[in-house]
């Protein structure tokens, strides 16, 4: 029980920030990119209170799945309206992965300096901090609604493909729980995707 204890704890910095990280920059591009409304409702800002999700955030500590409170967009203030909004949707993902490739460039660096009793709890938060922005990065890349991967694949798609648009927008929230559940019976019809993505990266940024 003490060791769970220890491992949440330590789990909570890294996570807190990789999903205020995310949240940020979906607001920060989009205030670049013409729409003020994250900044007005107080969302360009590194404090997680502001956007944690308490039920969502809970999830993602005891099952694995979870989520953070969404940066309202309105597309209608976007200057380069498509590229804005890819721009935009894209930036969550992206600032999770170069996270995630700083944190592999710090443990490559000094993770051997860490590995001590008393460094220990720091090198296990980087770790831990590797893992979860690779995980948000890939997941979020599904290009399933109401994922970032969906908003992506929707502006880049040619208006000869709206029904695939609209069907997907209409199911797109119970494919995601379907494919949810069906990975947590077993069938890794997610993890076949995250996990060589982590798997991957993790190698390759922090050395192994």
């Amino acid at each position: 029980m003490g060791e769970y204890l220890l491992e949440l704890i330590l789990s909570l910095p890294p996570l807190l920030f990789a999903l205020t990280v995310h949240e940020y920059f979906h607001g920060f591009i989009a205030y670049r990119m013409g729409d003020p409304t994250a900044k007005i409702a107080g969302r360009l800002t590194f404090n997680p209170l502001k956007h944690i999700d308490p039920i969502g955030f809970f999830a993602f500590l005891f099952f694995r799945f979870g989520w953070a409170k969404p940066v309202t967009v309105n597309a209608y203030n976007i200057y380069n309206y498509k590229k804005g909004m890819v721009l935009t949707s894209i930036a969550g993902p992206g600032s999770n992965f170069v996270l995630a490739f700083i944190t592999g460039l710090i443990i490559r660096l000094v993770g051997n300096h860490l590995m001590t009793s008393a460094l220990m709890p720091l090198f296990i938060m980087l770790r831990r901090s590797l893992f979860y922005n690779l995980v948000l990065c890939a997941f979020n890349l599904i290009p399933v609604p109401p994922l970032d991967g969906s908003h992506v694949l929707f502006h880049l798609l040619p208006d000869k493909y709206f029904n695939i648009k609209y069907q997907l927008e209409r199911y797109g929230f119970f494919i995601l729980i379907g494919l949810i559940f069906i990975n947590n019976l077993g069938i890794p019809v997610l993890w076949g995707w995250i996990g060589p993505f982590v798997k991957f990266f993790s190698n390759l940024f922090a050395g192994g």
